[in-house]
């Protein structure tokens, strides 16, 4: 049996193909489009799931949609009406994206990949995610967290997966929402909606959460997980371009201004900003205030999925748990779950956003809704487009650089170990890319962790990003638990996809300063041999040289662009930036002979 997951029209649209019940093909539409968190229909990456999967259209037994549009267009239009006349702007906007194609969803599938209506299914936004976790997962039993800013109602819900069966036991429903909250203080930080949230996460360590009693007069949370906000506070339910209220503004100060440089005393002034202005101590101390304000809707965050959790485990009684959802990003507050709830093991897919969703949906349909038996485990995040030893030499070859392919893997391997021991910084493209917003050593970008300047070094080189990004450590799985404290690393899939944050060992902070964030914290990635043989060779072949089985990794991509997807994308990047190589399969491109 073949099905084809599909998500858009949010963000991350992308598509799955299920061939059997077993995942062949998955990409989010942006690896295609080479557009940023593309929302469109995710025609490209269907037409290469079946591709992939080496089937037609005529092959397709259904067609499955992550959501119900009908149902959440009703929740729009309830909403709208509902704070009238503040909302007559969303109200239209609605009406004309949503009774333009958005609403006709089963139209848009039919005219672009050829399918007939019969074979097209919807699921619900909240069940798909549920799927996309649970029914990918090594568990035949657990609990199930969900956690985004609106699907159709429901913005949370908690849940039970046994076998091929998912309850949803209890939901929280919108305009009540931990990641709308979330998302609010995003847009009052000066970052993008639905893109810059892990930059709030990651600039919350330069703060002090000094503001958390005023985050929680925006919210009320109770012992059961349930969630309550004050919508004095807030206009996202009927504004399609601001998410908070003036009186939002008096409790937290002025919003940050969009694109200014973030620094505080604690970060320091990069040398690749501009030159460093003559009111510098003023600019550090006012963006102090915004980093204590991000360390304070980042802790009210870990401490409201943290009630959730637990509120879920005494209704279940289990010790394994499932999350999905935007929030199931946030890697901080999965490392805590780990060490504060009574559950020993959780498990996270890398899609785990809304992309994620074409997965569920078509897991859900395969497993529960036509009851076949489960049969897939995902253990890697490996499901993108690859290409072959041929493909990447024949490019190298007209790439006019100096280029060398070796016929052994392991003398491309030895010679990619001597740059990283230099002090280089290579593009490395490796097998198929990832599934999920994470580079997993398929297309990363990679440097020598030793080096405390490297951090700078790729941020000028490479990334041109804000200084409180910090770069995660790939590590043999084996020798994770000798550099950071998670105690049964190898067992933890969210380990596997880097969506768990962990302290650094603090005999191993000095050992690896490139990857140790300013409050001592990693997030790194267990590299397993059996899943990633070439990379964890690579890894595995610098701790022989070094000592230190660990590589630097951030994602191959310049700022504001997706991660690279064919041998172009990645050397168009490289020439674009001051990488010193780039690795396109055995074949090594160096900008001088």
């Amino acid at each position: 049996m073949n099905i084809l997951g599909i998500s858009c029209f949010y963000h991350d649209s992308a598509a799955a193909l299920l061939i059997d019940g077993k995942l062949v093909a998955a990409s989010e539409e942006e690896r295609f489009s080479r557009r940023k968190h593309d929302s469109g229909f995710p025609k490209l990456a269907a037409r290469w799931c079946l591709e992939q999967g080496g089937i037609g259209v005529e092959d397709i037994d259904y067609v499955v949609f992550y959501e119900k549009p009908f149902v959440k267009f009703e929740r729009i239009l309830t909403t709208a009406l509902q704070v009238v006349p503040k909302s007559w702007k969303v109200f239209g906007d609605a009406m004309t994206t949503w009774l333009l194609d958005k609403l006709w969803v089963k139209n848009v599938i039919r005219q672009d990949l050829g399918i007939s209506p019969d074979r097209i299914l919807f699921s619900e936004h909240h069940l798909s995610h549920a799927a996309s976790t649970y029914l990918c997962s090594p568990f035949e039993e657990s609990a199930i967290l969900t956690v985004d800013g609106v699907g159709e109602w429901a913005t949370a819900t908690m849940g039970h997966g046994k076998g091929n069966d998912i309850r949803l036991l209890k939901e929280v429903r919108f305009p009540h929402s931990l990641g709308l909250l979330y998302s609010a203080f995003t847009a009052f930080l000066g970052f993008e909606v639905n893109e810059g949230e892990y930059k709030v996460m990651g600039m919350a360590p330069y703060g002090e959460p000094k503001y958390v009693d005023k985050v929680y007069k925006l919210i009320n949370v109770d012992k059961d997980g349930g969630l309550w906000l004050d919508m004095d506070y807030f206009c996202f339910h009927h504004s399609s371009t601001q998410t908070y209220k003036q009186k939002f503004v008096d409790l937290f100060g002025k919003p940050r201004q969009p694109g200014l440089h973030f620094f505080t005393e604690a970060s320091g002034y990069p040398k690749y900003f501009e030159p460093r202005p003559s009111n510098y101590a003023e600019l550090a101390k006012e963006n102090q205030h915004y980093a204590d304000i991000a360390a304070s809707i980042q802790q009210v965050t870990e401490e409201i999925v943290l009630t959730m959790a637990n509120a879920l485990h005494r209704e279940t009684g289990l010790k394994r748990l499932c999350m999905a959802g935007g929030v199931a990003l946030n890697c901080v507050a999965n490392g805590k779950i780990l060490g504060n709830t009574p559950f020993e093991e959780i498990f996270i897919q890398p899609a785990a956003g809304d992309g994620g969703g074409a997965l569920g949906a078509a897991l859900y349909a395969h497993n529960c809704a036509l009851g076949q038996p489960r049969s897939f485990v995902m253990d890697h995040g490996y499901w993108g487009k690859g290409y072959s030893e041929a493909e990447n030499v024949d490019f190298a070859r007209s790439c006019g650089l100096p280029h060398q392919t070796f016929d052994d893997e392991d003398q491309m391997v030895d010679r990619v170990v001597d740059h990283l021991t230099k002090g280089n910084v290579i593009g490395w493209s490796q097998g198929r890319f990832e599934w999920g917003p994470r580079a997993l050593g398929a297309r990363s970008i990679i440097a020598d962790p030793r080096r405390d300047e490297m951090k700078e070094i790729v941020n000028v080189k490479i990334k041109f990003r804000e200084p409180f990004r910090p770069f995660a450590p790939s590590v043999l799985a084996e020798r994770t638990e000798d550099f950071f404290d998670l105690p049964g690393a190898a067992q933890h899939y969210p380990a596997r996809f880097m969506l768990l944050v962990v302290p650094v060992k603090e005999d191993q902070r000095s050992t690896v300063p490139a990857v140790t964030h300013v409050d001592n914290s990693a997030r790194p990635q267990a590299v397993h041999e059996e899943q990633s043989p070439l990379y964890y060779k690579l890894i595995d072949r610098f701790g022989q040289a070094t000592g230190v089985p660990v590589i630097m990794n951030t994602s191959f991509n310049l700022k504001g662009e997706p991660i690279v997807n064919t041998p172009q994308n990645a050397f168009n990047t490289f020439q674009a930036s001051g990488m010193d190589a780039l690795v396109l399969g055995n074949t090594v491109i160096t900008k001088e002979a």
